[in-house]
């Protein structure tokens, strides 16, 4: 479940070793719950002042998984994921898909998060009428944002998530309002008519190899996946880079501009930034645009970053 924060404040309470050990368990807990338990419930989606409501179902048999998003207010939209692939789609959320749905994040490994992250437990709190223990997800640089959790005390889900921005600014909220655990039936799960199937390539693959690379990185960022595709407007090669801390993920991609003369530009919308910085090289000069949930300075530094030749340096 894609996770979100508003930190508070209990001074030295955090640095007892007690609630560190509980923080740590917790984020294990998260870890493990998803993919192994059944539940329904709606939600709400606050980002950039804009509210949405959505009913979720998952049924989990053995070691699979179905999932089913319905939107329910605003155009009607819904998708069907099985094993973490999407089945199905209206047509409005078809042209959204990617390898995962935007309400979702991919499997946590809190060891290795801890690296970039620290975990503390900030107390308890109440989500959807039902108990929960809020946790606080910190960036130990400014190259990342932090979360706040309140996790489930029966499942260890996320019932609310807020994404908070280097000065603490909410951007994004992700708040249960109904949430039953169990009893979902095969029916629950089916897409409706309007329901489309939808390919996508979300299989494993070998990254595709690429002449970019990245000469810096926030630490933890690596790469995750990779491609070149033509360019829907011009036809020329586009190549797209992902990279992954274990939380934030960043896209990358590099277009020639073939003699278009574009100028730089930096946007933000939410969580969500975009910067596009012209860079010069030996063929000519190409257009860097990076896209990701992650402060506009480091964007900006990756997009500098990024040079022609050698395959991606190991971080």
């Amino acid at each position: 479940m894609r996770v979100i924060p508003l930190f508070v404040v209990l001074g030295g309470w955090l640095s007892m070793p007690a609630f560190a050990a509980e923080a740590d368990l917790m984020m294990q807990r998260l870890a493990d719950a998803e993919k192994k338990q059944s539940y329904q419930g709606t939600f709400v989606y606050e980002r950039n002042g804009s509210f949405s409501s959505h009913a979720v179902w998952q049924l989990v048999d053995g070691q699979q998984s179905r999932e089913r998003l319905l939107q329910l207010d605003g155009p009607a939209a819904e998708v069907v994921i099985l094993n973490g692939k999407i089945q199905c789609a209206t047509e409005d959320m078809a042209s959204q898909v990617r390898e995962a749905t935007p309400w979702r994040q991919h499997q946590l490994e809190p060891e290795a998060l801890s690296k970039w992250y620290s975990f503390q437990v900030i107390g308890e709190s109440r989500v959807a009428g039902r108990p929960t223990v809020a946790l606080a997800v910190r960036p130990r640089d400014q190259h990342r944002y932090g979360f706040e959790l309140h996790l489930d005390r029966e499942t260890s889900l996320p019932l609310k998530s807020l994404l908070l921005d280097e000065s603490g600014q909410l951007l994004e909220r992700f708040q249960f309002t109904h949430f039953t655990p169990g009893s979902v039936e095969p029916a629950d799960v089916e897409g409706g008519a309007d329901c489309e199937p939808v390919s996508l390539a979300v299989e494993q693959k070998e990254l595709t190899s690429t002449k970019w690379r990245s000469d810096w990185l926030p630490d933890g960022f690596q790469l995750i996946d990779s491609d070149v595709r033509p360019s829907p407007a011009s036809k020329e090669p586009v190549t797209w880079l992902s990279y992954s801390d274990g939380i934030a993920r960043v896209s990358v991609f590099i277009e020639p501009l073939d003699g278009a003369v574009v100028e730089d530009a930096r946007s933000q919308m939410g969580p969500t930034v975009a910067v596009s910085k012209r860079i010069s090289t030996a063929g000519g000069d190409v257009m860097v645009t990076v896209i990701g949930e992650i402060p506009l300075g480091t964007a900006e530094r990756i997009a500098l970053s990024m040079r022609a030749g050698a395959d991606q340096a190991s971080q």
